[in-house]
């Protein structure tokens, strides 16, 4: 019996189970216009990323940015943004879903050294924040609630 999960359907959250790879990120299946991808969960991140790579696969519709991305490093990264996404993690959707494009070939670069598989894209603060994110580190469970 697991009377968080129990006690968040109750209050609406959906769960979606994570898998922790082997660099200790959490990897989970996300849906971006009905194509599934695979992701990692960073809460330090502000704003979800999607690859440069990715944009056909997804079926993004960019325009340019004045966003600048920057991550642990001190370096600026350049962008797009692609406003008018669904996104769909387990059963919680997110219509009308902004993405920010950026170049994830130093982060898989990255992974790939240390065996791990290619993510491509990271879901971040802002996604969570909207989905009044829960997360249950022992079990591995996200939880995410729809309006």
């Amino acid at each position: 019996m697991n009377k968080l999960k129990d006690f968040l359907f109750e209050q609406g959250y959906f769960c979606i189970k994570l898998k922790k790879t082997i660099t200790n990120h959490f990897e989970l299946k996300v849906k971006i216009n009905k194509i599934k991808g695979r992701f990692i969960l960073d809460t330090g991140a502000s704003n979800s990323c999607v690859g440069f790579d990715e944009i056909e696969i997804f079926g993004l519709e960019t325009e340019e940015s004045e966003h600048k991305a920057s991550g642990a490093g001190s370096t600026e990264i350049e962008t797009l943004i692609s406003k008018k996404n669904n996104l769909k993690i387990g059963k919680f959707l997110l219509k009308k879903a902004p993405l920010i494009l950026i170049d994830l070939s130093h982060i898989n670069n990255a992974l790939t050294k240390q065996n791990a598989n290619p993510i491509q894209g990271i879901i971040g603060a802002d996604i969570l924040h909207k989905g009044k994110a829960i997360i249950d580190y022992k079990k591995k469970n996200l939880y995410l609630k729809s309006k």
